[in-house]
C-alpha cells in the first residue's frame, strides 16, 4: 500500500475509535434509538441527492440497512446507553470478524481453515474474559446487547459481500436511508414521543456536533474512504487496519472519559485482538507481512505489489460476473 493509503486507513481507524466516545457524549443528549435515527437521517440527507441512483439491487440496500442500521447500531446504542463503556464497546464489536467468518461459511460456503478456526476460538476466549470482567463490574445485559450488535454487523458484512457494491459511498448513503423510519418508529414505541420531543427541543451545539460527527465523519467519510481503499487493494491488505479501532477507542475513552482499564480487560483485549488478527489474516502468505517484506528487500515488495494487483483484478472480475447475474435475475 502507498504511504497515503496507509495514512488514510489509520485515520479512518482513529475516527471510528473516537466515534465511541462521541456516541457516549451523544447519549447524554438523545435517547439511543432516536440518536441512531438522527445519525442515519443526517448521513442520508442531503447526500442522497448527489451520489446518483443506487448501483446495486434494492434488496441488498434494504437488507444491509436493516442489519447494519437498525439492528447493529440500534443494539449498540442501547447497550451503551444501558452502561456499556465506550472503550469496551469498541473492543467487543471486533468479534464481528468471527461472526462474519461463521455466517460466510453458512451462507456463502466459505469454509474456514484450521488456522482461522483457531483464531476464532482465541477471539471468543477474549469475549469470555471480557464478559467475566463486565459481570463483576458492569451490567451484563448491556454487554450481551453489544455482542448481539457485533453478530448483526457480521450479517451485514456477508450481505455487503454478496451485493459487491461498485461504489461504496453511493451504497452507504442509500443504505442510510433505510433505518431512519424503522428506528424512529422503535423510538416512539419504546422511548416515547415526549422524551424524543424534549431531546430534539433541547438540542444544543454539542448535541448537533455529535450527530454531525457520527453521521458525516464516521459514516459517510469513514465508509466512503474505506470503500476507496478496498477498490485499490485486496481486502486482506485493508481489513487488518480495523484492529486499530479498539486501540483508539480504548485510549480515547481513557483520556476523555476517564474510563479505567482493568487487568482482565487488558487480557481480553490481547486475546480478542490477537484472535481477530489470526482470523482476518489467515490464508495470507508470509511475504505479505511487513517484517518479511522489509527483510526481503525491494524484490519481495515488488512481488507483493504484483500479487495485490492480481488479487484486486480477480476480485473485480468476480464482482462484475456477480452483477451481471443479478441484472439477468
Amino acid at each position: 500500500m502507498r504511504p497515503f493509503h496507509i495514512a488514510l486507513a489509520v485515520l479512518v481507524a482513529a475516527l471510528w475509535g473516537v466515534n465511541f466516545v462521541v456516541i457516549e457524549l451523544g447519549l447524554d443528549h438523545f435517547p439511543p434509538l432516536l440518536f441512531s435515527a438522527l445519525r442515519f437521517l443526517v448521513a442520508a440527507l442531503p447526500a442522497v441527492f448527489f451520489v446518483g441512483p443506487p448501483k446495486v439491487a434494492w434488496k441488498w440496500i434494504v437488507g444491509v440497512g436493516l442489519a447494519l442500521g437498525v439492528a447493529k447500531f440500534g443494539l449498540l446504542f442501547v447497550g451503551m446507553d444501558q452502561g456499556m463503556d465506550a472503550g469496551l464497546s469498541s473492543l467487543v464489536l471486533q468479534v464481528q470478524a468471527v461472526f462474519t467468518a461463521l455466517f460466510a461459511a453458512l451462507a456463502l460456503g466459505e469454509r474456514p481453515g484450521g488456522v482461522r478456526v483457531a483464531g476464532m476460538t482465541v477471539a471468543l476466549a477474549g469475549i469470555g474474559v471480557a464478559a467475566a470482567d463486565e459481570g463483576a463490574s458492569g451490567p451484563v445485559l448491556a454487554f450481551v446487547l453489544v455482542v448481539a450488535a457485533a453478530a448483526c454487523w457480521g450479517v451485514s458484512n456477508v450481505l455487503t459481500r454478496r451485493a459487491a457494491p461498485p461504489d461504496s459511498l453511493n451504497f452507504m448513503v442509500w443504505v442510510s436511508t433505510v433505518p431512519v423510519l424503522p428506528l424512529l418508529g422503535l423510538s416512539l414505541l419504546f422511548e416515547g414521543w415526549d422524551r424524543d420531543a424534549d431531546a430534539v427541543a433541547a438540542m444544543d451545539w454539542t448535541g448537533a456536533g455529535v450527530v454531525v460527527y457520527v453521521a458525516w465523519i464516521s459514516t459517510v467519510f469513514g465508509f466512503g474512504a474505506w470503500g476507496y481503499l478496498l477498490r485499490h487493494h485486496p481486502a486482506t491488505s485493508v481489513a487488518p487496519f480495523t484492529l486499530l479501532v479498539p486501540v483508539f477507542g480504548m485510549s480515547s475513552a481513557a483520556l476523555l472519559l476517564d474510563e479505567s482499564v482493568s487487568p482482565l480487560r487488558w487480557c481480553a483485549a490481547a486475546l480478542l485482538v490477537g484472535g481477530v488478527a489470526v482470523t482476518s489474516l489467515a490464508g495470507r502468505g508470509p511475504a505479505t507481512g511487513p517484517v518479511t517484506v522489509a527483510a526481503a528487500g525491494p524484490e519481495a515488495a515488488a512481488a507483493r505489489d504484483t500479487r495485490d494487483v492480481r488479487e484486486t483484478r480477480d476480485w473485480r472480475e468476480t464482482r462484475d460476473v456477480q452483477e451481471t447475474r443479478e441484472a439477468r435475475a
